[in-house]
């Protein structure tokens, strides 16, 4: 894909960031053509419209001078995004990569630092709320917020991205050679959301762990504690923590074929919980109830009726985060994540002082409705028609840690098989690849060997069309290959089984 003009810029940001674009286009024409191994003054783009501030940062021993510009863009309906853009003074390699933002936080401008120092000119935006909690879905009166909510979706990503090529076109005289974009949980779903409404803005775009069909995964997150609240039946962390060991150890070599404290094939795992009832914990006796209360964790979600509604806890994930308790007044009781509360609180029941302890399965499942209905577009991410991304030549990697606490890799898995079914298998494989990260957590940590350098493979790919076939993984002494799936990484009984020269795709 070719860099965007700026008349195209103009016309891809519609009603959003107008005064912006239409100011630096007026920049660009009257100001004389930059000459090649220069750039336009970092000053000069303080005076653009909604640039807030632009200053010259010195750098240090690790990080390049660059030039750092905050910009503000106002919209119609009255939401406000705030854009991060560090354009690197003498470094830039000629490419743009954009980051995403995690749980409610559309994004912070540290995370700009190591695509800096990389020489890549870089952004990030707030997505039209500071922080990291989700009060910005109300507004003053208690209603809605929505245009603050559109900016969270889709539409402040979409801003950040028009006006970081504006910039970057107005200080080195050209746009970027490539452009990328790079995030994971809620950037994962920015990055897909990217790659389903515009889909000529990204070269490649690398989207960990994303929440897709973000209704029904956040809505699903508080399953757990339902199901211990209806049941009157807190589970002791301590006794979660001997079922995961207990099912890691029935399904070690799954997969894999190794013994090696990580399942390599957890939806193969079909250990009973059912076996521990009776064993002793230092938190006490595992007892039936117990053992209710975790299956239907990892059955997941369902409606009143036993009807399917989304993804539950794979074999192997840790129960803590979404299900933990706490002693008050010398008994257990749940303690929902605070995410959870927010989104129920504040997008579902619109009321801030909402006591979840009144949820029933009934209200859960017209919840669950309501979620979809009134947010799958906005925040859903869940198109499988990727054909216009396909077309502009975009490549989509798609990566999730099989050992993820709080958003199903399953849920992943579901998309890619509907984008393979939409546009067929052979099609699919040509731009976007799903790779399983065994024992991997919610975008890292956990038990598995972590992912090394997803970007710099989808990179090889865009620019030289190598295509992965797998991504390379380290940690405790070992290495091992990621495999594409559905392929799992299974060693060849031949090998040192810390090496992943040893591992096959299989």
């Amino acid at each position: 894909m070719c860099p965007a003009g700026v008349v195209a810029t103009v016309g891809a940001v519609r009603r959003r960031s107008l005064a912006l674009v239409a100011g630096l286009a007026t920049a660009l024409v009257t100001a004389p053509v930059a000459q090649a191994g220069q750039h336009r003054s970092c000053g000069g783009l303080a005076a653009l419209p909604s640039v807030v501030s632009a200053v010259q940062d010195a750098g240090d021993a690790t990080t390049p001078p660059s030039c750092r510009v905050t910009a503000r863009v106002s919209d119609v309906d009255g939401g406000v995004v705030t854009v991060w853009v560090y354009l690197p003074e003498n470094t830039w390699n000629g490419r743009f990569q954009a980051t995403g933002g995690g749980g409610f936080s559309g994004g912070d401008p540290a995370n700009l630092l190591e695509p800096l120092r990389n020489g890549y000119a870089t952004a990030a935006t707030d997505a039209g709320h500071p922080g990291a909690t989700a009060d910005f879905a109300l507004d003053a009166d208690g209603r809605l917020n929505w245009p603050a909510i559109k900016d969270f979706g889709h539409e402040g990503v979409q801003d950040m991205t028009t006006t970081a090529k504006a910039l970057i076109r107005a200080y080195y005289g050209r746009g970027p050679a490539y452009s990328y974009f790079t995030g994971c949980s809620t950037g994962g779903r920015q990055g897909v959301m990217e790659a389903q409404r515009h889909p000529g803005e990204y070269d490649g775009i690398l989207a960990g762990a994303p929440v897709i069909n973000y209704p029904q995964m956040q809505t699903g997150q508080l399953w757990g504690q339902l199901v211990m609240l209806e049941s009157g039946n807190a589970v002791a962390p301590c006794k979660f923590e001997a079922a995961v060991t207990a099912t890691v150890r029935a399904c070690d070599t799954l997969g894999d074929g190794v013994v090696d404290g990580v399942i390599g094939d957890p939806l193969a795992c079909r250990f009973d919980l059912s076996l521990l009832v009776g064993t002793p914990t230092p938190c006490g006796t595992i007892t039936a109830a117990d053992v209710a209360v975790m299956k239907e964790i990892q059955q997941g979600p369902r409606r009143q009726d036993g009807r399917f509604l989304w993804y539950g806890l794979a074999p192997g994930a840790p129960f803590a985060g979404l299900n933990d308790t706490v002693e008050v007044d010398g008994r257990l009781v749940g303690k929902p994540f605070a995410y959870d509360l927010w989104w129920f609180s504040l997008f579902l029941a619109q009321d801030r002082s909402w006591d979840w302890t009144s949820l029933t399965r009934e209200r859960f499942e017209a919840y669950f409705d309501q979620a979809v209905r009134q947010y799958d577009r906005v925040l859903g991410a869940a198109d499988p028609d990727l054909s216009a991304f396909r077309r502009a030549g975009g490549k989509l990697l798609l990566w999730h840690g099989e050992a993820d606490f709080g958003v199903p890799f399953q849920g992943t898995i579901d998309y890619y098989e509907r984008v393979q079914r939409t546009l067929g298998p052979g099609r699919t494989q040509q731009f976007a690849r799903l790779f399983l990260a065994p024992g991997v957590g919610h975008c890292s940590g956990g038990a598995g060997p972590q992912l090394v350098d997803p970007f710099a493979a989808l990179v090889r790919w865009v620019e030289q069309g190598k295509a992965p076939e797998t991504l390379p993984a380290a940690g405790a002494g070992q290495t091992r290959p990621v495999c594409r799936y559905p392929q799992v990484a299974r060693w060849s009984g031949h090998g040192d089984p810390a090496n992943a020269s040893s591992y096959r795709c299989a």
